[in-house]
């Protein structure tokens, strides 16, 4: 069984954890076959590092993170892996929203630009209802596609996700079926002050990003910083504005010079620490709510949900 791993996370001491290898004696016997439950009493600091497994007759051994699995998960996926076939038939065929988001939609892309597609997908009542559920998202790497189920989508809109909020408001929308239409229709009930803090922590990753490239390399990743300035435009003109804006077109040739490596450093940071100015004014006035919507966003889902029993796509 493939159970999905988690690259940053390091269990805790305590944590009950599942054997996905045969746990070997130092005289090459079988301590505990794999599937043998223990409970880690060491973590590592990282993952470069094995954990410390104790198990029910106290034998003691080290155990790399890519070998071993916490118990809780591990039930669940026995469950999902009973119904895999079902969970993703069909549901690409369920998808009421799919839009460009990328370069493309920022009106950034150039010869080498690849075309990704989001979207939100709706699925069928009765998988939903059943015992395995269905997945939060669907993903396919080949064409760049990847698409949210309803809840998780309207979930992170009402959290001010950047991403999420950029595929509400793309202005390249290759298919929308009704309910889709309407979901859009209301896409200003999930902005409010959050994207202050939301897109405040987006833009401290990429600086933090750019930070660090300079400590390890001495040099930073021009894309990484373009980014950190596109989210700071976009941000600046949803708190100025109420309403997202995706396509930077207007900023083009600046930021492609950023991405190109050909604007000096310090004369993009110049650029950054202005519109991180502008964006911090922009919160104290902005014209949006406290909060998003959260009543009309969940009576939407609520109607979703029973329309889902339809046998056609609404």
């Amino acid at each position: 069984m493939n159970l999905p791993k988690h690259p940053s996370l390091i269990h805790s001491p305590g944590t009950q954890v599942v054997a996905q290898k045969d746990v070997m004696t130092t005289n090459d016997r079988i301590a505990h076959p794999a599937g043998a439950v223990g409970v880690i009493v060491r973590s590592p600091v990282d993952r470069t590092h094995a954990y410390r497994v104790k198990f029910s007759d106290g034998f003691e051994a080290a155990i790399h993170h890519d070998q071993l699995v916490q118990l809780s998960e591990f039930k669940n996926q026995t469950i999902r892996d009973a119904n895999a076939p079902m969970m993703s038939s069909g549901l690409y065929d369920r998808v009421i929203y799919r839009c460009v988001i990328g370069s493309r939609a920022y009106g950034l892309e150039d010869e080498d630009s690849d075309t990704d597609r989001r979207g939100i997908y709706l699925p069928p009542a009765e998988l939903h209802w059943s015992l395995y559920g269905v997945p939060e998202q669907l993903e396919n790497d080949q064409t760049q596609e990847v698409y949210w189920e309803l809840q998780k989508f309207i979930v992170l809109a009402l959290k001010a996700n950047p991403n999420v909020l950029e595929c509400l408001y793309s202005p390249i929308v290759e298919s929308v079926t009704p309910l889709g239409k309407d979901l859009l229709a209301m896409r200003e009930s999930f902005l409010s002050k959050l994207v202050f803090q939301t897109f405040s922590g987006y833009v401290a990753s990429q600086f933090k990003k750019m930070q660090t490239d300079i400590r390890n390399q001495g040099r930073v990743k021009w894309k990484h910083v373009m980014h950190l300035i596109r989210l700071l435009l976009s941000g600046t003109h949803v708190l100025q504005n109420g309403e997202m804006i995706v396509d930077v077109g207007q900023h083009r040739d600046r930021l492609l010079t950023i991405k190109h490596g050909d604007m000096p450093f310090h004369a993009a940071d110049e650029w950054r620490q202005e519109l991180q100015r502008e964006f911090e004014s922009a919160f104290q006035t902005t014209p949006l709510p406290d909060r998003p919507d959260y009543e009309r966003a969940n009576a939407f889902l609520i109607d979703a949900r029973r329309k889902a029993i339809q046998e056609d796509l609404p």
